[in-house]
């Protein structure tokens, strides 16, 4: 069988299925097929079994940052490199954008909760922040939601301003288009091939349109400029501020994730090794010499050493790269004492600065058109076709968010063009599958969702998700106990500053406007008004409404960032210098999120690869001058 035929019968399959009966590796075992054929398979990375005692570089982390490292270092044929990744590869599942919220639920994520906070996640199981992780080739880029946003110019000028010379806007701007292959059919030039000053053609991201439009997302967009927000064709362009479609890191209707992007076109380089389910426990310190020399980590059972000539690069994301350095005694010294770790390098910022943006997913406007999401309806046979044999219809929508808006804050306003809000319009809600993947992947417990979600199962909606793109609050990651397999203790600190809540409540007011427009109207859009438990007692839709609800429907959009700050050595919290090597340490630099130093108005993807790609430059610069 061919396997566009076989996905459409296996579709067909799966949603004629009772939920219930339906397991995460029933679905991945039927799609194993269809992405095994020759069409798919071309190119899938291999898996070292042998790693051998020592190499130039030694990367620790095979996710966003880490396919870029091996790609780009592997360039140069007289250097070894070695990728360890603690998970295996990425699921055949996450290849269909719209099955995202799938993906929180299987082996291929981390499965991380945070500490429990009073005020934050009170809807949650035990009252616990969800924070998926992607644990696979890719990581996080082969979980997410393949929404492609840089942020604005100015948060970048915000890192050089303070003290990170190079890492301004008019430097870093030409790693973005570097990797990036983009095919935008909105944005000005594209007719002529994309001669947009803002984008590149011929890099290994591929960045497109979605295929597939809702009417609700159109609606928006219209309701939007009805209460004066401009159309903007590329808020990755020349401003910011306005209401667009999303862009997405996606290739015919496919998820691109950076191992699909970078690793699989480059697997056949002989220089360059790629060992899967190898869990680094520690980087191996000179301690004398305050260098690294290399790693120790587990794979199948077994405990193995690997040896860097030149670097180790430690690229294991936001709460794993601050694990890593405390458990090998890089870090706040006294933490570490009490964790029975010997210091090599006091550096008290590891684990500091934690920055994350939070939504909320209780803000639902219900509809009297089938021009939504629904289960129900996208699993006819018309549209299981049309993504089978030609990559489109709504199985290619980025998990359902079609459109993206850039505003002013009540609180944090601006003259520049650098938003202080974020607007996400979702063609659905919570309970577009009747609460079978995504709710699960959020952590809402049973309790919450029978009382707030079942209500409005099968009845189209649409939900406008605020993000408060600045955010004030600051969390931590901390070891729980010298054990490499035990969880760090996460703290998100959501809302500790009280000004970021009051934003969030002023965003959810303004957003009801644009419901109440002519464009939504035309759908007879109403606000969905159960009050959310736990808030019954404030005035419906009140600001002390929202300030109750964002505590209870709290949405961490997966945007941990800054636990290895990049500064300069007079910050006494700063982790890494301006070339992102770990101060103190020799021949040991981080090259992931961690390093940002305040977090970008923007979802992380897109400038983690930047980073990782300005990262290799300078690696090569300091290597090929020596």
């Amino acid at each position: 069988m061919h396997p566009d035929a076989f996905l459409s019968a296996f579709l067909v399959l799966l949603v004629l299925t009772s939920a219930d009966s339906i397991s995460l590796s029933m679905i991945e075992k039927g799609l194993s097929y269809y992405f095994s054929h020759p069409r798919y398979s071309e190119g899938i990375p291999f898996d070292t079994t042998n790693v051998k005692a020592e190499y130039d570089f030694v990367i620790v982390g095979g996710g966003t940052a880490g396919c870029v490292m091996a790609n780009r270092l592997s360039e140069i044929p007289g250097w070894q490199v070695l990728l360890l990744e603690a998970g295996g590869d990425e699921v055949f599942l996450g290849e269909i954008p719209l099955f995202v919220h799938y993906l929180q639920l299987g082996r291929f994520n981390w499965g991380f909760r945070t500490e429990q906070q009073a005020g934050i996640c009170g809807a949650n199981n035990g009252r616990l922040c969800s924070w998926p992780r992607g644990k696979c080739l890719g990581g996080s880029s082969s979980i997410n939601y393949m929404i492609y946003t840089r942020g604005h110019a100015q948060d970048y000028d915000d890192w050089e301003a303070l003290g990170n010379p190079g890492w301004g806007y008019r430097n870093i701007l030409k790693y973005f288009k570097k990797s990036e292959n983009a095919y935008l059919k909105d944005v000005a030039g594209a007719e002529d091939g994309l001669q947009s000053p803002f984008h590149g053609t011929g890099g290994f991201l591929d960045v497109q349109d979605v295929p597939f439009r809702l009417p609700a997302a159109s609606a928006f967009v219209d309701g939007a400029q009805e209460i004066g927000m401009a159309y903007n064709k590329d808020y990755n362009g020349a401003r910011m501020k306005g209401v667009g479609y999303i862009q997405a890191t996606m290739r015919n209707g496919t998820r691109v994730s950076s191992s699909k992007a970078f690793l699989r076109p480059v697997r056949g380089r002989s220089n360059l090794h790629v060992a899967k389910n190898s869990h680094v426990t520690k980087i191996i310190m000179d301690a004398e010499n305050k260098r690294a020399v290399g790693v120790e980590f587990e794979r199948g059972g077994k405990r193995f050493k690997v040896l860097a000539k030149k670097e180790v690069i430690l690229s294991a994301g936001a709460i794993n790269s601050p694990q890593i350095l405390m458990l090998s005694g890089i870090g706040p010294k006294q933490h570490l004492l009490e964790k029975g770790i010997k210091t090599v390098v006091d550096l008290p910022g590891v684990g500091e600065n934690l920055q994350d943006h939070v939504t909320f997913s209780g803000q639902i406007f219900l509809l009297n058109a089938p021009v939504t999401i629904l289960e129900e309806r996208i699993s006819s046979l018309k549209y299981l076709e049309d993504y089978g044999e030609r990559h489109t219809g709504p199985f290619t929508l980025a998990g359902g968010v079609e459109v993206i808006g850039y505003v002013d804050g009540a609180v944090n306003t601006s003259a520049s063009d650098r938003a202080a809000i974020e607007l996400l319009m979702v063609s659905g809600s919570l309970a577009l599958d009747e609460g079978f993947a995504l709710r699960k992947g959020v952590g809402v417990s049973d309790y919450f969702y029978n009382r707030y979600f079942r209500p409005i199962h099968g009845r189209d909606a649409v939900s406008i998700f605020p993000v408060v793109l600045k955010p004030g609050s600051r969390g931590s990651i901390k070891l729980r106990n010298a054990d490499p397999k035990d969880w760090p203790i996460m703290t998100a600190n959501y809302y500790s500053d009280p000004r970021d809540r009051e934003e969030m409540a002023a965003a959810l007011e303004r957003s009801m406007k644009i419901v109440k427009t002519k464009a939504f109207q035309r759908y007879g859009a109403t606000i969905y008004d159960t009050a959310i438990p736990g808030c019954e007692r404030h005035t419906f839709a009140s600001a002390d409404y929202w300030k109750c609800a964002v505590g209870q429907l709290t949405f961490p959009l997966h945007h941990q960032c800054g636990t290895a700050k990049m500064g300069p050595s007079t910050d006494t919290m700063a982790v890494v210098d301006n070339a992102l090597r770990v101060h103190g340490v020799k021949n040991l630099r981080v090259v992931d999120a961690s390093i940002m130093p305040t977090i970008p108005s923007a979802h992380i993807y897109a400038p983690v690869i930047m980073i990782a790609e300005k990262a290799s430059d300078m690696i090569k610069i300091t290597w090929r001058s020596l």
